[in-house]
């Protein structure tokens, strides 16, 4: 069984382009034989990110998730301040912390998409 990884990578910004990037690490996790979670992309479809009380709540969410994988990956060539705070938060749990650069996570070949179509 491959292990449970949490993909960080900035949010505030580029919403849009930071929110591909974020599914490119997720692509380029699975392409590692990891499991990936990564709470910026779950949680900003049901929670307001704009809204102080919703963030929080998608904080402390993907904290708790946090808790229950084996490594926290930091995506990306720029640490934000959340991606900071799941830093700390993984250390203090003993959870290994690895640093994927950007021009790592795009050498894979990666499509965008809005999601997959249920039919």
């Amino acid at each position: 069984m491959s292990k449970l990884v949490y993909i960080a990578s900035p949010l505030s910004g580029d919403v849009e382009r930071n929110l591909d990037f974020a599914r490119q690490a997720c692509r380029y996790a699975i392409s590692q034989d990891a499991t990936p979670f990564a709470p910026h992309l779950l949680y900003t479809q049901m929670l307001d990110d704009s809204d102080p009380a919703e963030r929080q709540l998608g904080i402390e969410m993907g904290n708790q998730m946090l808790g229950l994988c084996e490594e926290l990956w930091l995506c990306g060539d720029r640490i934000s301040a959340g991606m900071e705070g799941e830093r700390k938060l993984a250390e203090s749990l003993a959870i290994p912390v690895r640093q994927v650069k950007a021009e790592e996570i795009c050498s894979i070949e990666f499509s965008p998409t809005q999601g997959m179509v249920m039919g």
